[in-house]
């Protein structure tokens, strides 16, 4: 069935229950990449217990299912577009949460050429204070020509045109997305062969959130000296995914408090993540 629009724009689902543990703090921190040296002792406390810090955007994870609801969409054709955080204080390393979700804006592309669908999901802890509002836009690339506008989206934040102020290397390991899906996402486009091969990608793909968790761990590395309560804000756009494995490259420009980056994988002279940006304290 096609989107039914404009009656998605209604779709919301609040009070939604959900709960995590140190264990899942540390999982997360792991699956990003985090803790591949040992004697690191900066990210050591994003996967040790003692002194456990929560990376910012576990907030991505904590509440995976949260949405406004089931859509008419072909979700072997859907991946992300993009994710946009504001962390309102830092993330619990466990919690017990609610989440309210509702749908923002659907936007057609064209009959072939797929749909995009923004959604919002407020994070509040047991107290019902904000912690994180999160904004993903998926990309339904099997799902366009309903008859909705294709015009309307948020403009995209502009990466400077001078050359970088820093670039990080941040290696994958062939197995990260298998680690990476524990926290949440078992889409086996991320995982089976066959189910990747059938979806149009020559094996499986690394999860876009995992690609954004890295560029968040590029932030936290460069300018922010590994405290979590120093980004307020990590915004995204995935172009291109990653293969388990690459090296991701994230490029990055400081002005005053905004942190601009993009993400590539050199190897394959590709982009993965374009107009991203982070606001820090």
């Amino acid at each position: 069935m096609p989107i039914e629009y404009p009656a998605i724009l209604k779709m919301e689902n609040k009070g939604q229950k959900f709960s995590y543990t140190e264990k899942d703090t540390m999982l997360y921190a792991l699956g990003i990449g985090m803790g591949d040296d040992p004697m690191d002792l900066k990210e050591l406390r994003y996967v040790y217990e003692r002194d456990l810090k929560a990376v910012p955007t576990l907030a991505s994870v904590v509440a995976w299912g949260a949405g406004p609801g089931m859509m008419n969409i072909n979700f072997v054709m859907v991946v992300d577009g993009e994710r946009d955080i504001t962390f309102h204080k830092p993330m619990p390393t466990s919690a017990e949460i609610t989440a309210d979700s509702r749908v923002l804006g659907v936007y057609d592309k064209g009959q072939g050429k797929g749909a995009v669908i923004q959604n919002e999901t407020v994070l509040k802890d047991g107290k019902g204070e904000k912690l994180a509002t999160l904004v993903s836009s998926i990309f339904a690339r099997g799902d366009g020509g309903f008859g909705g506008p294709s015009d309307g989206q948020p403009e995209p934040h502009k990466t400077p045109t001078r050359a970088p102020d820093q670039s990080v290397d941040i290696a994958t390991r062939p197995g990260q997305a298998l680690l990476y899906r524990l926290s949440g996402d078992r889409n086996p486009l991320h995982s089976d062969p066959e189910f990747a091969t059938a979806a149009g990608f020559p094996r499986p793909i690394l999860h876009g959130m995992c690609t954004y968790g890295v560029s968040c761990r590029a932030v936290l590395q460069t300018y922010a000296d590994y405290d979590p309560a120093a980004i307020k804000r990590h915004a995204a756009r995935f172009s291109s995914p990653v293969f388990p494995g690459e090296t991701i490259t994230v490029d990055l420009w400081k002005d005053g408090n905004e942190v601009s980056f993009e993400a590539r994988v050199k190897s394959r002279n590709v982009t993965v993540i374009k107009n991203g940006f982070s606001v820090l304290a």
